[in-house]
């Protein structure tokens, strides 16, 4: 069983976790259909408050930074909230000691930046939302790869805006499990991406 941890912060945006939420989600219910252990994913916050989003949506953690199981993934959404969470250190403190023991580090769209700033993708390939491509590559402590919906380095993935999260979900689901599970989940949740699921990406 594989255990999921998504980062919420205020002003993240909706879709960068909920897509990955759904692919992740849907995978554990088709495997429990198989009859095969599913996993699971958790929301984690810094505190138990409610988490209001970018476009609103509110959102209730399952755990706190002190309180959460122990982690196979991670993964950090993006959205205006991560413009200040990159000056969080006790945030960025949860994220590099986290990840310093899970199997993978994924974000989508800015949640890169919190990534690099944590030192989890720092000198790492990175996607990021195009309209932040250069502002990260700015910084000097990445390379930011333009022309990927996702990008691996490592055991580092990150991808592009918003809808992109849902492709690199599929590809980790694929990895994690088979391509094969990963095309049922797609049919599953009757997403039809351009281009459709790449294994060997």
């Amino acid at each position: 069983m594989t255990t999921f941890g998504i980062l919420l912060f205020n002003d993240a945006e909706e879709l960068d976790f909920v897509g990955p939420w759904e692919v992740i989600t849907g995978s554990a219910m088709y495997l429990a259909s198989q009859g095969d252990p599913s996993d699971r994913a958790v929301m984690i916050a810094q505190t138990m408050d409610p988490v209001r989003c970018n476009k609103g949506m509110r959102v209730l953690p399952d755990h706190s930074f002190d309180d959460h199981p122990d982690l196979d993934v991670v993964l950090v959404p993006g959205g205006m909230g991560t413009r200040a969470e990159v000056r969080n250190d006790v945030l960025l403190g949860w994220l590099a000691k986290v990840g310093a023991s899970t199997v993978w580090n994924t974000s989508v769209c800015t949640g890169s930046l919190l990534l690099v700033a944590s030192g989890l993708a720092k000198d790492r390939r990175v996607a990021t939302h195009w309209g932040f491509e250069d502002t990260l590559a700015e910084r000097g402590d990445c390379e930011v790869v333009r022309d990927a919906r996702w990008v691996r380095d490592g055991n580092v993935v990150t991808s592009q805006g918003v809808s992109a999260g849902i492709d690199m979900a599929l590809w980790l689901i694929g990895q994690i499990h088979s391509p094969a599970h990963a095309r049922a989940v797609q049919r599953y949740i009757q997403y039809d991406p351009a281009p459709p699921y790449q294994a060997d990406v």
